[in-house]
């Protein structure tokens, strides 16, 4: 018996139908669930948070200052060699150079000079993105894996609208693309549970998944306590990647639910729901300033301090309960904050090494 493919049943089924008049509708199958739970990255744990503190990467304290007067304070060398160290204790690996090619894994069937990323920045009010830090991490592509320059693209959809004039920022490999917007957050993608409204939009690259790579750069800073729990980290960052409308409404809900789309976790297996290629591949919080309230104003501290990991969720929950409650003092809200790590299958016990903030 021949097989019936739906390209020959189209060839046959709508001249048929169009002689009868009889409408043909198809619907578009449902994106793959992701299984919760089940492991992001390939080659680092989800849950390992790693950070350090180190007073040389910026001089003279002075708190309470705007990110052009910060900048001229950064000593770019030593947030470099810092965040290389940080690639080296999340990986395990000895080298900066083998360390970041454990954390940023190659998209299947393309070369890097074929690789697409994306570095969502934090643009909003008075405290942004450093430098130092997105030149380091821009070069890491660029210079030690083969992207070109001009598929780096650094964006926040919702407030990067003058990012270029208001953060000139330096060092960055020649080519590399500031998209300010970026286009804005205008294509619509289905949101899962807990949150209950059935789509949003996001930033058109990342809803289409032309963008292979996506690379998390947060702030460490104060938000509302009832409703995102008191912090705004790296979940937070992405309501300039996905519209932030419905997260005054629904708060910790909503950045729950865009955590576990694909535009954030890569493309899901239909057959279990697996992350085949993961898209979202580090989260770094660049707090070499941080706030204890927020999200506008100017800082409130000079901590000198920078944290990463390869999942968001985990990041977030180690840096809030360690590092803004347990280290500065700064409140957050432990009902909200203990939400966090169940909603994506994990259990605070899962944490590696009692769920302190792993020092390289």
């Amino acid at each position: 018996m021949d097989t019936i493919t739906r390209r020959r049943f189209l060839s046959h089924a709508l001249p048929a139908a169009a002689a009868a008049g009889i409408p043909l509708v198809f619907t578009r199958r449902a994106p793959a669930s992701w299984s919760v739970g089940s492991p992001v990255h390939p080659n680092v744990p989800d849950l390992r948070v790693v950070g350090l503190t180190d007073p040389a990467m910026t001089g003279k304290a002075q708190p309470r200052i705007d990110w052009a007067a910060q900048e001229k304070l950064v000593n770019a060398e030593a947030v470099a060699g810092n965040i290389d160290r940080l690639a080296c204790a999340l990986t395990g690996e000895r080298r900066a150079s083998e360390a970041w090619k454990a954390v940023f894994v190659k998209p299947p069937k393309k070369a890097w000079t074929e690789t697409v990323v994306a570095i969502k920045t934090n643009n909003i009010a008075q405290q942004h993105t450093h430098s130092a830090v997105l030149a380091r991490l821009c070069r890491v592509f660029t210079d030690g894996l083969g992207v070109k320059p001009e598929n780096v693209h650094i964006y926040d959809a919702c407030h990067g609208g003058n990012m270029a004039r208001k953060t000139p920022f330096a060092g960055l490999p020649e080519g590399c693309r500031v998209e300010g917007k970026w286009g804005g957050s205008t294509v619509p993608v289905g949101v899962p549970a807990p949150w209950k409204g059935k789509a949003t939009k996001c930033v058109a690259p990342l809803a289409k998944g032309s963008v292979d790579i996506l690379v998390n750069v947060a702030l460490c800073k104060g938000h509302n306590l009832r409703g995102v729990g008191g912090f705004t980290l790296t979940m937070k960052n992405h309501l300039g990647t996905f519209s932030p409308g419905p997260a005054h409404r629904d708060g910790l809900d909503y950045l729950l639910g865009l955590h576990r789309t694909p535009a954030v976790l890569g493309e899901i297996g239909a057959a279990g729901g697996k992350v085949l290629y993961p898209r979202q591949q580090l989260c770094l919080i660049d707090a070499l300033w941080s706030s204890k309230s927020g999200p506008g104003g100017h800082p409130t501290a000079q901590t000198n301090f920078l944290a990463m990991g390869v999942f968001g969720p985990a990041v977030d929950y180690v840096i809030a309960t360690r590092f803004r409650a347990a280290k500065m003092g700064w409140p957050i809200n432990a009902e909200v904050a203990e939400r966090i790590l169940p909603a994506f299958g994990h259990d605070r016990r899962d944490l590696p090494e009692g769920g302190k903030i792993i020092s390289p």
